[in-house]
């Protein structure tokens, strides 16, 4: 099959949920309309920030028909849905369904509890989902700071090449960049890499990375497209100021208690996504209140994600 390199931002959702940690599926039209008018090329669902390893498999078909719906006809809006990895029969059977709702792609990370000894038992396992579905575009998702699971994965590369047709290309959210290039490099570039780390997309980008996928371009859109931007016109002083700027928003993530803050972020962009499920710790109200005087003093305002169909929080007006 003719696989798609991707570009540009691709979002990591987070999952919106209703005060009783039930789904909220109602937002995620408006939540699809932010990411587009901020000129996101896509959306990763159901990953680390969308609570996928929080979600029943019937949750996570649910997230995957609302943005099917959400997104359809929309051919340059990419959603990709990650199926899992521990359990091969469940990830299977998402990809199934992923197909059938008409999504882009799959996403599938490595088995954490019972982790595969080498990197071939990893490609048989990627194998085996993404023959499942193999007209889809399959994608590894490399985060070994979670999954435990830490393959070079210019290995992988070279395990599913010439085995795995539909194997499109790795989101790699990891910092090792020796093994990043590598795996540019391979084969002349044949295989999709999406840089997963946004604090240092400036990094990727040297080094040849065209498209990223992060959970701070959910609500802050804007300030990566204009470091994308400056690093293309050959204005590196502005895109370091621009990618320093990014990491000092996202310490504010472990200032406040890590990956539940983004949702905080994306109340003061006016999409209230509610809090993560357990055992994910959420900020009390005092903290909310601190981190928003905090996110103030950053200028958010002048580089948030913004949509006219969303009520932007007082702070950011």
């Amino acid at each position: 099959m003719n696989l798609e390199h991707l570009q540009g931002l691709i979002a990591a959702p987070f999952t919106p949920m209703h005060v009783d940690g039930s789904l909220n599926l109602s937002l995620i039209p408006a939540y699809y309309q932010l990411l587009k008018s901020n000129g996101n090329t896509g959306a990763f669902i159901c990953g680390s920030t969308g609570e996928g390893v929080s979600l029943t498999v019937a949750e996570k078909k649910q997230v995957a028909e609302a943005w099917a719906e959400a997104t359809e006809g929309d051919l340059d809006f990419k959603v990709i849905t990650l199926v899992g990895g521990t359990c091969l029969q469940d990830a299977v059977d998402l990809a199934q369904h992923a197909r059938q709702v008409n999504l882009h792609g799959i996403s599938f990370t490595a088995p954490f509890y019972f982790k595969p000894a080498n990197v071939q038992k990893l490609a048989e396992c990627c194998e085996v989902v993404a023959n499942a579905v193999p007209d889809m575009p399959f994608y590894y998702y490399h985060i070994p700071v979670l999954t435990g699971v830490n393959f070079q994965m210019i290995d992988l590369l070279k395990e599913v090449s010439g085995q795995i047709p539909n194997f499109a290309g790795i989101k790699y959210t990891h910092e090792d960049f020796m093994d990043f290039l590598s795996c540019l490099q391979f084969e002349d570039g044949k295989y999709d890499m999406l840089w997963g780390r946004d604090e240092n997309l400036l990094s990727a980008l040297v080094l040849g990375a065209k498209g990223g996928v992060g959970s701070t371009y959910n609500y802050a859109a804007p300030l990566y497209q204009e470091l994308i931007e400056a690093y293309n016109q050959g204005d590196q002083e502005k895109a370091r100021r621009l990618q320093q700027l990014s990491i000092d928003m996202i310490r504010l993530l472990g200032k406040y208690g890590g990956i539940a803050t983004g949702k905080a972020f994306m109340k003061l962009v006016g999409l209230d996504c509610g809090e993560f499920r357990l055992p994910v710790r959420n900020m009390s109200a005092a903290q909310f209140e601190a981190f928003s005087e905090e996110v103030a003093a950053l200028g958010f305002k002048e580089f948030c994600s913004r949509s006219s169909e969303l009520s932007m929080h007082k702070m950011v007006l």
